[in-house]
């Protein structure tokens, strides 16, 4: 089959290597459909992310549907959860697998992902897809997985003002959703003006666009709501003058939850804004049991994911797929099998 190895930053190598066999409780999968996600760029970019390093040529990928290909559900088309929790540490058993050390995950330390035509997966991350969401929305339900959970963590109610800072494929997703939680008014803020148009598209309200001026984009919302500021800001970018608007814009006793992954793995906030605000700062780790609702969502086109698909690449043309999207040419680059 073939392969595609990070070997180094930008060093993309395609390869032949032998169909890997199944064990224990695994199921063959042929993949058929690996989005280009933001967390693989930092892999290609800086050979790792946070104090993950490269340590042996890696598959990544880990936005991916497949077909199984062998035992009693052959050509069964399938969602598949990139995480494997243990299932055993406290954390787990309090309900929290996304927070579980010893996670492993497709695509990320020793553990090769789906940028390849075979991968042996656990039966039981994989979720059938119906037939009204295809190969590339289905691996389009990791990431909104990612966006749902990221609205829970809100706790939002019907009626509230909230922000997207950074409309890449994670920001839009959130917007959708956040809308369907109810919020009235939806602020989306990018440095890219073709990802505020999708954003327009998909439910924003007002769109800004962010010039590294992050008291300007706050000044901005707090003008356009009297000056209250925004119930709920999604901090989606992973840049540190997205953090600081959104801390501006959000109002007193607010909620900044924080999505984005940073470059350099460290991100700050003035602290005197945030203590005289009174404000509830959360961190996104992944997702957790949130596929049945993605699905759900998708295939009664309540949420449009294939509106962010804008680029779709063969297997073999993963180098330039990669080069592509880290120049945030489009929103979501798909590779397809």
């Amino acid at each position: 089959m073939k392969s595609v190895r990070l070997h180094a930053a930008h060093d993309l190598r395609v390869h032949e290597e032998p169909i890997p066999v199944p064990i224990a409780d695994e199921t063959l999968l042929r993949v058929t459909a690996v989005g280009v996600c933001g967390s693989d760029l930092h892999w290609y970019n800086e050979a790792g992310i946070g104090d993950a390093r490269l340590h042996h040529p890696l598959v990544l990928g880990h936005e991916f549907a497949a077909v199984i290909a062998n035992g009693a559900d052959r050509g069964r088309r399938v969602a598949v959860d990139p995480a494997l929790p243990c299932g055993r540490c406290v954390w787990c058993r309090e309900g929290h697998p996304n927070l579980c050390p010893y996670t492993r995950f497709s695509g990320h330390s020793k553990d090769d992902g789906a940028l390849r035509e075979f991968m042996a997966w656990p039966a039981h991350a994989l979720f059938p897809l119906p037939d009204a969401i295809d190969d590339a929305s289905g691996a389009m339900l990791e990431p909104l997985g990612v966006a749902l959970h990221t609205v829970d963590l809100a706790h939002m109610r019907p009626g509230m003002h909230v922000g997207v800072f950074g409309c890449g494929t994670i920001g839009l997703l959130t917007l959708q959703v956040a809308r369907l939680a109810g919020a009235t008014w939806l602020f989306a803020t990018d440095v890219l003006p073709h990802r505020l148009v999708a954003a327009r598209e998909l439910g924003a309200t007002d769109v800004l666009q962010a010039t590294g001026d992050e008291h300007a984009e706050s000044q901005a919302i707090l003008a356009a709501t009297g000056g209250r500021g925004l119930d709920v800001a999604f901090e989606c970018a992973g840049d540190q003058a997205a953090v600081d608007a959104a801390f501006d814009a959000v109002r007193i006793g607010g909620k900044v939850i924080l999505c984005g992954i940073p470059s350099d793995d460290r991100t700050s906030f003035v602290a005197s804004i945030a203590r005289r605000k009174g404000l509830t700062i959360k961190m996104v780790r992944r997702m957790k049991h949130v596929y049945p609702r993605a699905i759900e969502l998708v295939s009664r086109r309540l949420v449009n994911v294939q509106a962010l698909i804008t680029h779709r690449y063969k297997l073999e043309d993963a180098p330039e797929a990669f080069a592509v999207a880290n120049r945030r040419e489009g929103i979501k680059v798909m590779i397809e099998l």
